[in-house]
């Protein structure tokens, strides 16, 4: 198993910075002793070489003058003290102006060799490098060039400079002299960089260790936790802004997760109180007909009714349950076809009138009967008036109204059942289409059905496409609305001989 590095992001940085300093302080290093060393050779060679052709000018001159003869005359080269002077003729006889030490022994031949090439026509230039015979180094540069009268080579001459500085000036020394200033200096800057760096990965790094500490935190469970927006749009601050969204979506889905883990359990706890309460029933008036404690016939016939007004209770709990997980999972098939609400309310309001009648609740039908069609399930928009006014029937008191109103907004059409009944306070209203939920804390029999119509009645709504609210003043009264589309209005038939523009 590799072991992971525990160097700090901060040292590596450093350690980078550090490294490419070094690297271009070594660099400058060898391009400076190259230049140098390449300056110095091209200086001493133009010059020898400009050296070496007026000699060579000089000697012809010297030839023309002695009778071109090289063997009644030596050339001289007391202008070339500094310099060893070799001259060789077209019979390829070596002449020496100032006889060398030994040194330039084993370069006999490559001068020999040079001066050979200049009596073919060509100019010889190079350096020799070595040690002499007493161990020291040795080093010289040489020029070869022809000896030319009247556009005739009469002769070859090489002139040969060892290299003799005085001290501090050799290039050996000004290299070393100049390395060292750059050595010198790369290092004062490298110090520099090294400052630099730790200033320049301090705010690099604050950033990743603020999003380190905040994703501990946020692994801890505290989902709170941001991280500071840096001032700068560069990478960090959208790597920041990034950070801070994705911790907002995760608290806003452990919210949501954890809302829904206590809408479960209060969905169960409902569940089990509306089973319990039939149940208990039930069981008591059993329990009552077995043990003979109830044995009048009248009596057992009516403690049989209760018994099976509970077991519709129950059937219409499960039913509600049913219905509702179907629509939740989008498993309820809707038949769309367009829908004439005004036909659609005088029905259900038929349905409804014998028991508010009995009541002495007035109903109003103020729906157009000329509003235009809607695309929906008639069946399902039934159960959803159904269920509204069934609801504002239960919460109306004697003598109060029930009104049915539609009109049309846009592309929508937007209904609505308001009562006169006992409203619903603010603190209620938002919630009051969640399942089970009632304004009733009681959460008895008397108090209305299974906790689960108006959460059908959005669930519906909201298959068709449609949204749900309400409004509602206490002792006022409540309106529940919905809205449903329009059918798109089809253009006229085309008249005899005229088309219909697309």
């Amino acid at each position: 198993m590799n072991k992971k590095s525990s160097v700090s992001l901060r040292v590596k940085l450093v350690l980078s910075y550090l490294g490419v300093a070094l690297g271009a302080i070594l660099l400058m290093i060898i391009v400076a002793t190259i230049a140098i060393q390449t300056f110095f050779y091209q200086a001493q060679i133009s010059q020898l070489r400009a050296v070496t052709e007026d000699l060579a000018q000089n000697m012809a001159q010297y030839y023309q003058d002695h009778g071109s003869n090289w063997a009644e005359s030596t050339p001289s080269s007391k202008r070339y003290l500094l310099s060893y002077l070799f001259f060789l003729d077209v019979n390829k006889t070596l002449y020496s102006s100032r006889l060398p030490g030994n040194e330039f022994d084993p370069y006999a031949p490559t001068l020999i060799h040079a001066l050979t090439l200049s009596l073919q026509g060509q100019q010889v230039e190079d350096s020799l490098q070595g040690t002499t015979p007493d161990g020291s180094a040795f080093s010289a540069i040489y020029v070869s060039t022809p000896v030319q009268v009247n556009q005739h080579i009469v002769g070859a001459v090489l002139l040969i400079q060892p290299n003799h500085y005085q001290p501090g000036f050799a290039p050996n020394d000004i290299v070393t002299n100049v390395n060292l200033v750059i050595l010198v200096t790369g290092l004062g800057l490298a110090l520099i960089v090294v400052l630099f760096s730790f200033f320049l990965t301090r705010r690099l790094t604050r950033p990743l260790i603020s999003l380190t500490l905040a994703a501990e935190e946020m692994k801890s469970g505290n989902y709170t936790q941001r991280v500071e927006q840096p001032k700068t749009l560069d990478e960090l601050g959208r790597l920041a802004a990034t950070f801070n969204a994705m911790a907002d979506k995760i608290a806003t889905d452990v919210a949501e997760l954890r809302e829904q883990e206590q809408q479960r359990r209060d969905l169960i706890a409902n569940i089990a109180h509306d089973l319990v309460t039939p149940l208990t029933a039930i069981q008591g008036y059993s329990e009552a007909i077995a043990d003979d404690v109830i044995s009048e016939p009248t009596e057992r016939h009516e403690t049989a009714q209760l018994i099976g007004r509970e077991v519709q209770r129950l059937r219409r709990l499960v039913s509600d349950i049913q219905h509702m997980s179907s629509l939740e999972a989008g498993r309820v098939q809707l038949e769309m076809a367009p829908l004439n609400l005004y036909d659609l309310s005088v029905e259900t309001l038929s349905v409804i009138a014998p028991e508010c009648d009995q009541a002495e609740i007035e109903l109003r039908n103020e729906i157009d009967p000329t509003m235009p069609a809607v695309l929906a399930d008639s069946d399902r928009i039934a159960q959803v008036l159904l269920n509204l006014l069934d609801n504002a029937r239960r919460h109306t008191p004697t003598g109060g109204r029930i009104t049915l109103g539609a009109k049309t907004e846009g592309a929508w059409l937007v209904a609505w059942i308001s009562d006169t009944g006992i409203g619903i306070n603010p603190q209620d209203l938002p919630h009051i289409f969640e399942r089970f939920y009632r304004v009733d804390r009681s959460r008895n029999a008397a108090s209305g059905g299974s906790g689960l119509g108006l959460a059908i009645i959005k669930a519906l709504i909201t298959a068709h496409g449609g949204t749900t609210w309400a409004q509602s003043t206490p002792g006022q009264g409540t309106t529940i609305f919905f809205r449903l589309r329009l059918i798109p209005a089809l253009p006229p038939p085309a008249r005899k001989n005229e088309t219909i523009p697309v």
